[in-house]
């Protein structure tokens, strides 16, 4: 006999007719966790987005994911003091899961995911003096980590990019990132001082950064921004060397879509935050502006 949480489901109007069982959250998360996402930062965010998207709905069984649980997660997550741009990560999360669950035949339907509109934040960069007193004090703390800085500085690549670089990823004055956020490889020129940091690395193997453990990392690079002065900066994270890699290049006359392909961005969009410093653009401007006060 079918149990009173069991509905049918077909697929088309001709196709096979299953049972959809309810489940949860917490249940598909494990099902499915190893199979999404690969290991790493991500993922452990992606297991505390959905545990907490689980305890918000009181570990709740369901065949239908309807649109009504959804508004009420977005409204508690709000609540919360959650940003639009955290409700979208963790929405994100989400849609993977559920999509992946359906996809399986283990929930019958699916709710609509919209995107919560985001506020442009203000967009840390370092500027020249602040990256040398910082880079002073992280290579008075370890060479390797100095290193490393300065390479994400003169690459724009991401940490974990950076750790799974293998030598053979360099080649004639570039390297190729295989492992990328987008799942996407980019290879970029790189700058002298970025070439000098990897040369200063030549006898590391497999990669001139493999023994790099991220969480020392970020210890001691916030120690080094204590005593630069930087420690009151919640903005200034390793993921600032990125962004002022950015920033220097569309503020050098870089136009945006090789700032994209610099960077990996999938969308054009992702690199428009980085507009605002191509005030250049604007320069030819002021002439005109200026004539009506002949």
């Amino acid at each position: 006999m079918r149990s009173a949480y069991e509905v049918s489901y077909s697929f088309s109007p001709q196709g096979p007719i299953g049972v959809v069982k309810e489940t949860s959250l917490a249940e598909l998360l494990q099902r499915y966790a190893d199979i999404l996402w690969e290991e790493g930062n991500h993922k452990y965010n992606v297991k505390a987005f959905i545990g907490e998207l689980d305890e918000i709905l009181f570990g709740a069984r369901f065949v239908t994911f309807s649109q009504d649980m959804l508004d009420r997660l977005i409204g508690a997550l709000r609540k919360r003091g959650n940003s639009n741009a955290t409700i979208n990560r963790k929405m994100a999360a989400l849609s993977k899961l559920l999509r992946k669950a359906y996809k399986m035949g283990d929930i019958h339907s699916l709710p609509e995911f919209r995107r919560q509109k985001e506020r442009a934040g203000r967009l840390r960069f370092l500027e020249a003096d602040e990256e040398q007193v910082l880079f002073r004090e992280i290579g008075n703390r370890s060479e390797l980590y100095l290193q490393l800085s300065i390479f994400l500085v003169g690459t724009g690549a991401r940490l974990g990019e950076s750790i799974a670089l293998k030598w053979n990823d360099v080649h004639e004055g570039r390297v190729t990132f295989w492992v990328t956020k987008s799942g996407r490889s980019r290879t970029v020129p790189l700058t002298l001082r970025a070439k000098e940091a990897l040369e200063a690395l030549a006898d590391r193997s497999p990669g001139p950064f493999s023994s790099v453990d991220p969480q020392k990392y970020r210890v001691v690079w916030n120690a080094a921004k204590a005593d630069a002065g930087l420690g009151n900066e919640a903005d200034i994270v390793p993921h600032v060397l990125r962004h002022t890699c950015a920033s220097r290049l569309v503020r050098g006359g870089i136009d945006l879509r090789r700032v994209q392909m610099w960077l990996g961005h999938q969308t054009l969009e992702k690199t428009m935050r980085y507009a605002h410093l191509a005030s250049h653009d604007l320069d030819m401007c002021v002439p005109v502006l200026e004539r009506h006060l002949k």
